[in-house]
This record gives C-alpha cells, structure tokens and sequence, in this order.
C-alpha cells in the first residue's frame, strides 16, 4: 500500500551570505564546504538536500554541531528562506508563497517545539497553550478549551493557572508540547526539544511523545545530536554532514547498514539489542507441519530434520497452532491418540519486538521462537544462535552468517520453498551441506524468503523408539543448545 507524502524536501540550498549565487555556482563545480568559505568568506548551511515525509511518520533530522539539521527544519517553515529549492506541504510549494499565505500555511499545519522552550513567563500555563490561538483571534471560551485539552494530553491536567516559574524543566517542555498541539497542526516540527532536560525527564518526554504519536498520528520532524533519542523515536533517520543529507533509512539500516566511515563512527557504540527486532534475525520457519497431517508425517519431517520438535500450522497462511515434541507423536501412533490434543502452546513474539526483549524469553526456553503477526501467522523462528550472532554482528559488513553458524555449531540445511502447509506435508527435500544464504528479511505473496534455521536440539532417546534414524547419533548439537543457554543469559 502507498503511503501518502505529506512533506517535501526537493534540492534545498542555503547560502549565508551576501553572494548567495556565487557560491551556488562553486558548489556545481565540485569545490567543497572549506574551500568554499576560503574563497568568498561565505557559508554553507544546507547544500541541495532532498527527501520526502510520510504522512503520520516520525522523521528524525540528526547530526553533529554544524551539520545543517537546525536550519534544514527552519527552512521547512520558513522562519529561515531557503536559497534555492522547493519545499512542499501538501503539494504546495511554501518556498514560493507570499507572506499572507504562508502566515496561513504556519496557522493550520505546522506548529513548532523549541529547544529553549520559548515560553512567556508573566504568563500562566493555560494563556502560554492559548497564545498561538489568541493571536490568530480565536475567541477566548473556544482557546480555553482546546488548550484546556492540550494542556491534559501532554499530562499536565490542574495546572492552568500555574505561573511558568514555577514549573520544571520537564515540566516547561510539556507547555511547550501542548501549545504546538493546541493548533491542531498536520506537521510538528521539534528542534532537539528534549536536549536540555535531565536524562530521566528526557526519557519521560520521549515516551509521551511517543503515546502522543500513537493517538494523534501526526507527521514529526525530530531533530537531534543524540543517536540514541533518534532511534528511539525516528521511524526513519536523515543523517546529515556539512549542510548534506549522507544517509537516510530506518534505525536498523543505519544500524546495520551504514553508508560510509562517518555513519559507522556515529553507530559505534550503540547497544543493538535495543534497535534489532526479531524480524531482522528470525529465520525461515521449516520444515512445518500442517495440523490436518497427523503424527506420523510430523515424525517423518523431523526424522528426515534431525530434530526433536516441529511447528505445527493451519491453512494457507500458516496460522500457529504450536509445537509438537518427537516423544508426544510417537506416543499417538502407538495409542492412537488426537493430533490436536498433543499440540503444545508456546509462547510467540510480533516481528517488531526488540532483540532485548525477547533474549530473556529465548534464554529460558526449550524451543526455538516462533514470530507471529496481528493475524497469527508464522512469519518465522528465532533460535539463541542467531540472536548471539545479530549482537555480535561485524559492523564494516552486516554480515552475520559466519558467526551464526558458529554460535550454533550446527550443520545447516536449505530445503525447498514453502508454498503452504500442505506442500510441507508430502513434497518437502532436504540437501544436506548446503551453505545459508540470507536471514529472513520480510515475505512476498506468500514465500518466505532466506534459509533455514539451525538443528540446535536433538533427541536422544529417537533410537529406543524404533524410528531407525542412526544417523542422529552422529549430531552433537544437544550439547551446543546447552552452551547457547549459558551464553545467552
């Protein structure tokens, strides 16, 4: 589904200076930001800076002291004129409009958070949240109470008529927050409003903003110096450098996928437990068995696997049933028992979940974890080798297979794609000794895409039940499972 561009950005300049054209010309000739200002004591703010916005998206603006973020969002409403380029709200170009439309334009679709707060201090709680609309002439019953309901959205509910002084610094952000919100705007523009505050109110403040965007939905243009805070609250990321946009992608690209040396020294460091999400380490969930099957194909796939457990799904899109052990379906085909009834729950996590939180649930559990979406379908598993390996991931190469592979110490096999659950039944192949290829990293009509996880446990006790598997006696990965459990606490 197409997302709506709700903002922008086409090859925006800005040029402090008294020859703005000049420099515009020296840029289009390849002279950098230093030879630039050597050359006409001229600086350059922002250097043909393009990208879009969607509708409802929190877009973070990052980078270093000087690197352009401040007055990229300033030319968004124009309190700074951008040299050249177009900015688009809408589709309309504010670039180009006259003062009176674009005075228009700032009353009904931008509102604006400062750094500094900004707050009048002769003034109460209530009139500072009023004052955008007191000035557009909004009679005072109707801005009393949209900023009544502001003023109790950002949690400050019994403190209208509270003098600024005597509020904390949290506190003063929170006005701030609301007199934005209380015009309504389609787009709200943040300048690091969180920097100033102590880092526990500014924890606080960025999980309400946070619950704020999951109830109003707006579009958020966020900037900040703070890597953490931008992957905290970024949907998407727009790293910048010397006026120049370097790299724009989610969290876990910029994480996983730094462009160059200048995006992999701001990512140094970072704690990747708290970006990954079981979509981005989980793996393709085979073989599967479907619930109309019965025992004695689950006991053939995982005879023909290796392993002591299977998913067990229902119907064309892989709705989780649970798991079934080895020792369970060979029970059933003795004493003919329901397959339903030997289906065990285990507990799943959404493909959206960070990696630190789900390491205590894969730490503590028997079984790999399978991930599931709102509708319940199997998207994939996650096994301790491939969370040990997506933390230790190499950050040059965001390769993480070697290392996989040698956190489980287990052999893997590729087999077939999975249409459905009834192809798993009866025409899945195994070839042994064949390399993975990639991790799971999303689905197409249906398919799952990437390899197939490690056998990471075994049952011994298959031989005592007459399956004639010898050849598992030759795998050693039980005793790996148990090494991953320590490892992974």
């Amino acid at each position: 589904m197409d997302r709506k561009v709700k903002l922008e950005i086409r090859n925006i300049s800005k040029i402090f200076g008294k020859n703005p054209l000049k420099v515009i010309s020296l840029l289009d000739k390849g002279y950098s930001k230093d030879e630039i200002f050597e050359e006409t004591k001229q600086t350059i703010g922002l250097n043909n800076v393009s990208f879009e916005v969607y509708e409802g998206e929190t877009f973070v603006i990052m980078g270093l002291s000087g690197s352009g973020k401040s007055t990229l969002l300033r030319c968004i409403n124009r309190l700074i004129d951008p040299t050249t380029g177009s900015i688009l709200i809408d589709g309309q170009d504010i670039a180009s409009m006259d003062a009176e439309a674009l005075r228009k334009i700032r009353r009904s679709k931008l509102g604006m958070v400062f750094q500094n707060f900004a707050l009048l201090p002769h003034r109460t709680v209530l009139d500072n949240v009023a004052y955008g609309l007191e000035i557009q002439g909004v009679k005072k019953e109707e801005r009393y109470a949209k900023a009544g309901i502001a003023i109790e959205t950002v949690g400050l509910k019994g403190h209208q008529q509270s003098k600024i002084t005597q509020l904390s610094g949290g506190m003063k952000q929170r006005v701030g927050l609301a007199r934005a919100l209380a015009n309504d705007p389609d787009i709200l523009l943040m300048d690091e409003a969180f920097s100033a505050l102590d880092p526990l109110i500014r924890s606080e403040m960025q999980d309400e903003l946070l619950s704020l965007e999951d109830a109003m939905q707006k579009t958020i243009i966020f900037v900040s110096h703070d890597l953490d805070e931008a992957l905290k609250l970024g949907d998407r990321i727009a790293l910048m450098k010397d006026g120049e946009v370097v790299q724009i992608g989610t969290p876990e690209e910029i994480l996983t996928n730094p462009a160059d040396s200048y995006v992999s020294k701001f990512v140094a460091g970072v704690d990747r437990s708290k970006v990954l999400t079981a979509e981005a380490v989980m793996w393709r969930p085979e073989p599967l068995v479907s619930i109309n099957s019965g025992p004695r194909v689950a006991v053939q796939l995982m005879k023909e696997h290796g392993i002591s457990s299977i998913f067990v799904v229902e119907g064309k899109n892989r709705l989780l049933k649970g798991i079934l052990m080895i020792d369970d379906a060979v029970d059933a085909l003795k004493s003919k028992k329901s397959f339903e009834s030997l289906i065990r729950d285990v507990p799943s996590v959404p493909p959206e979940m960070p990696l630190n939180e789900i390491i205590p649930l894969i730490a503590g559990s028997e079984y790999p974890l399978p991930v599931v979406n709102e509708s319940g379908k199997l998207k994939g598993i996650i096994v301790r080798g491939t969370v040990l390996g997506a933390l230790a991931m190499s950050e040059d190469t965001g390769d993480t297979s070697d290392l996989e592979t040698e956190a489980t110490g287990a052999e893997v096999k590729n087999t077939a794609e999975i249409e459905s659950p009834e192809r798993i039944s009866g025409e899945n192949t195994v070839e042994s000794g064949n390399a993975p290829e990639s991790p799971v990293s999303g689905e197409a009509d249906g398919e799952l895409k990437g390899k197939a996880p490690p056998e990471i446990k075994v049952n011994r006790d298959l031989e005592n039940k007459d399956l004639e598997n010898k050849d598992l006696e030759n795998k050693e990965t039980g005793s790996v499972d148990k090494e991953l459990e320590v490892n992974a606490c």
